[in-house]
Formats: C-alpha cells, structure tokens, sequence
C-alpha cells in the first residue's frame, strides 16, 4: 500500500509540473511485482502499485506502460528501453537490479529507503528499528548502486519515535514525506539536466535481515516492551501470535504497563507469575498477561478462524481465559 501511496502522489505532481516548462517531468512506465493468486479460488490479483496505474490511464487517457514480469532479462529491458526513460525510481521493489538495467535510465536510479544509511541497509529497516526500540530512524533518497543499499545519499529526514509507531505507519509516513522529497529531485532533474550532488554515506553499515512468519511467534519470556515492540514491528505482516488452549491467537494491539501515562493501581507492572500467564481483565485497559519481565496489557485479539476484536468483545466470548498460560 506504501508503494501505492508514494506512485499516487508523485503521479499528481507530475501532472501538476506540466503547469511549469522547466521543472515539468512525465511517468512513462512503472515496474512492479507480476500478479499474485489470492483468496479462495486463488485468483491472479495484480499489486496496487498496477491497480492505481490502470485507473489513473482510464480516468486521465494516459498511456503509462505497466511493466510486471518475474525477472527482467534482454526482452524485457528492451521493452522497457521502448519508453525512452531517463531515470528509474524505485520504492520497496524487492529484486536485484543489474548494470545492464541501470544502463537503461540516462540519470541511472534513485530508491527511497526508510532507513537512516547505513543504519539497516536490507529489505526490513523499518521493522528493524522497532524492534531495537530506536529512538530515532527516517528515510534517505539514494542513488541506486550494484550493493545493497550503498549508493551515495541525496538527501535524508529524521523522524523521531515515541514508541507506539507500526511498521504499517513508518512505511506510510516514509512513502508520503519520501514521495514528497523524490517530487522535489525529479523537478531540480527536469531544469538542471542533472541528478543533485549526493554524499557518501558516513558511519557504520548495518543489516536487517529477512523476516519469515514464524518471527511473529512470541516468547512470553521476553519483557513486555520486547513483546510491545514485536507486536508493532509485524503490523501488518506477519503479525504476532501465541497459542490458548491449542489454538493459534494473534495478539494485534497491545502496550506495556509501565507505559502507561497516568497512575493506575489498578494495574500491576509487574508479578511473580509464571511468563505468558493471563493476569486478569481490567474493563478500562485491557487483558494483562504476565511477561518475563512486566504486564502487557493485550487490547485487540484474534482467535483462529474468527475475526479480529477488541479485548472487551474477546472476553466476552471466551471462557477460562484468565489464569490460562499461553504457550
């Protein structure tokens, strides 16, 4: 949805930019991941990225080429030559890009990356961020290099964390200010015939690494700000999960104790109860569940196969939950 959201705003300032000769640019083609199989008869649904594309030909009689094969060899560069494009941009893509692609583009590429480089060069520095509880992280605009993520930077913007941000909304926060700061390149390149100058990146790189489904599974042995922190770090995907009485329940939302900002006795920040023990219900905050250090307070649930709920509905369909020991 981020790489949607970055395509719609630089699309509508670029139909904006006609207005002005000599920072005017033009979207001749977007390349995004092939059509996917979802849902029950597994049908072939294509990214947002190609959905937003083809509503934005048919509703402004555009003819923005769409450019969605599994792997870009001769034919498919040569197609995308047919286009004449001078630079690519490129926003949670995923594939590894080649010299003989880059070839293609006059100015080469730029990507934006939610990352401070070299801080979490790799496909997750948001969730990274989180899940270390970094007080601060932000986006960079780079130059598109054969390494991962190591191309000079051009241009950076910090963003301060209070601890209750989803990657969900990191990413949603980076493809709104970073599509802002890639509108402001594509209109410096479109009046000076020339990328920006960039920097090299300056300190120590460091990696995130690929995140798998069962990475949601918590260890209630963990502190609760831990748990906090993996249950925002995997929001949306692949979501945080633990199992009551042998079914698989997701937790979706929830906070620990010792954040919460008032005074409130009538949560205990901490007990001696074995970790994953589920405390008791209060009406005005949550689910408290005992963790190897601290008391989550769970507020939003979801047990296999039913929809997802708020605390107050999950207790009042469930039985024996409190005193349980999830797993």
């Amino acid at each position: 949805m981020a790489s949607a959201n970055a395509l719609e705003l630089i699309l509508k300032d670029s139909a904006m930019s006609a207005s002005v000769p000599n920072t005017h640019y033009k979207i001749v083609g977007v390349l995004t991941n092939p059509p996917s199989a979802k849902g029950r008869h597994k049908d072939l649904i294509p990214t947002e990225v190609e959905q937003y594309v083809r509503i934005w030909n048919e509703a402004r009689g555009d003819d923005i080429k769409v450019f969605n094969s599994e792997h870009i060899k001769a034919e498919e560069r040569e197609q995308i030559a047919s286009v004449n494009p001078d630079i690519f941009v490129c926003f949670a893509y995923g594939h590894i890009l080649g010299p003989k692609f880059f070839s293609l583009f006059r100015f080469g590429g730029i990507n934006l990356h939610p990352s401070l480089l070299p801080k979490y060069r790799g496909a997750t520095p948001v969730n990274a961020a989180i899940l270390n509880q970094d007080k601060e992280t932000g986006f960079s605009l780079q130059k598109m290099a054969l390494g991962m993520d190591e191309g000079d930077v051009l241009y950076q913007q910090k963003i301060t964390l209070t601890g209750s941000e989803t990657a969900e909304t990191l990413l949603n926060f980076s493809a709104l200010h970073g599509g802002i700061a890639i509108t402001n390149i594509l209109r410096s390149i479109a009046k000076e015939d020339r990328l920006p100058n960039a920097f090299p990146q300056e300190g120590e790189a460091s990696y995130c690494t690929i995140i798998k489904k069962e990475d949601g599974k918590i260890n209630w042995t963990k502190s609760a700000e831990e748990i906090d922190a993996q249950i925002r770090a995997y929001t949306p995907w692949p979501q945080c999960y633990t199992m009551s009485a042998g079914q698989q329940l997701k937790i979706l939302k929830a906070g620990a104790a010792t954040k919460i900002a008032i005074q409130d006795n009538t949560v205990p920040k901490n007990t001696s109860a074995v970790p994953g023990t589920v405390l008791d219900y209060n009406k005005q905050r949550g689910i408290l569940i005992q963790t190897g250090n601290g008391v989550l307070i769970v507020t939003e649930l979801q047990l296999q196969a039913k929809k997802a709920m708020d605390y107050k509905s999950f207790m009042n369909g469930v039985r024996n939950f409190i005193g349980s020991v999830l797993e």
